[in-house]
């Protein structure tokens, strides 16, 4: 179960790639005004993988257009199958989308702000980038990535920023130090990040021993990136003889629901904590890939966030649903 959400018919226009195993999609909604929506919005697409109904969150690309809304899809193979569904998309295709919404709260009032890109992380920064360059504001981006023929938007963010882009890739040595960088800013810099789930750890723990107040850290995930790689593993629900497998590209939370097993959710992305319920036993291990919990919740494994995080092995739940009270 979940609030409720609105679901807006739109079509896709077109596609293009930027990089290697990276696609641009233009989608326009049948109605909804698509010139003004918060920096660093995303929007849940519905998708059908194995034949089941699935929902995918994007972010938006770069500030509001007329034409539509711009997500980019890293297609990957370690995924849960939303970018294979995406790529098999072709122009004209209809979608059901909802509502823009924004989680990545910008402070148009500070002095300096300190821009972290990682990988396909550059989509929600885009646009960010884009309205401090055009405030005037003191502003620099730093992206990281593997290599430069594998990242999007650079000729566009080097046009716009000029020296103000640093990018650090890694196959010319020039990799991301977020100690020195940290250590580096004014205080009451406001930094805005988005990159895979070991990137932001590092970077909290980087801007937390540079001294900043956490709050003027903020960011976005990718919900599908962890320290383990995405496979099956078993959840076993407590008191009882029921077992479930929850397959690759299935999350435990869509499981749990499809069995009966309510378990409350709205974000789906492993930041608002609704669906967060109890471990009993680990017979293996878990990779907690939300931001919610802190680093000491993370370790003590007595919570586990279902829409994102996963498991190697079988763990044991207790989702609080007794059967006899059913």
């Amino acid at each position: 179960m979940r609030f409720i959400e609105t679901w807006i018919p739109a079509t896709l226009v077109t596609t293009r790639d930027l990089a290697p195993g990276i696609r641009e999609f233009l989608i326009r909604p049948d109605q909804l005004d698509v010139t003004a929506y918060p920096v660093g919005s995303h929007i849940n697409v519905s998708v059908t993988i194995d034949g089941q109904p699935e929902t995918r969150s994007y972010s938006l690309v770069g500030e509001a257009a007329p034409r539509g809304f711009r997500i980019a899809v890293r297609r990957t193979d370690d995924s849960r199958g939303g970018s294979r569904y995406m790529w098999s998309l072709q122009p004209g295709a209809r979608l059901d989308i909802t509502q823009p919404a924004s989680l990545l709260a910008v402070d148009w009032t500070r002095q300096n702000y300190c821009l972290i890109a990682g990988g396909i992380g550059i989509t929600p920064i885009l646009g960010a980038a884009q309205a401090l360059a055009r405030r005037g504001s003191d502003v620099v981006l730093h992206y990281a990535m593997r290599s430069r023929r594998e990242a999007a938007y650079l000729d566009e963010l080097a046009a716009m920023l000029g020296d103000r882009l640093v990018v650090h890739a890694s196959d010319e040595g020039r990799r991301l130090d977020l100690d020195a960088l940290f250590a580096s800013l004014p205080q009451a810099t406001l930094a805005l990040f988005c990159g895979p789930m070991r990137l932001l750890d590092a970077a909290r723990h980087a801007w937390i021993g540079a001294g900043h107040a956490l709050p003027d850290l903020r960011y976005e995930t990718f919900g599908s990136s962890g320290t383990l790689p995405t496979e099956a593993f078993r959840v076993r629900l407590k008191d009882s003889n029921i077992e479930l497998e929850i397959p690759r590209e299935r999350s435990m939370l869509d499981v749990l629901n499809a069995s009966g097993h309510d378990v409350m959710f709205d974000c789906k992305r492993g930041e608002c904590g609704l669906c967060v319920i109890d471990v009993v036993e680990v017979d293996g291990e878990i990779d907690h890939r939300d931001v919610f919990f802190s680093d000491h919740q993370k370790h003590s494994n007595q919570k586990i966030c279902a829409c994102v995080s996963r498991a190697r092995g079988t763990i044991t739940v207790d989702t609080l649903l007794r059967a006899d009270a059913v």
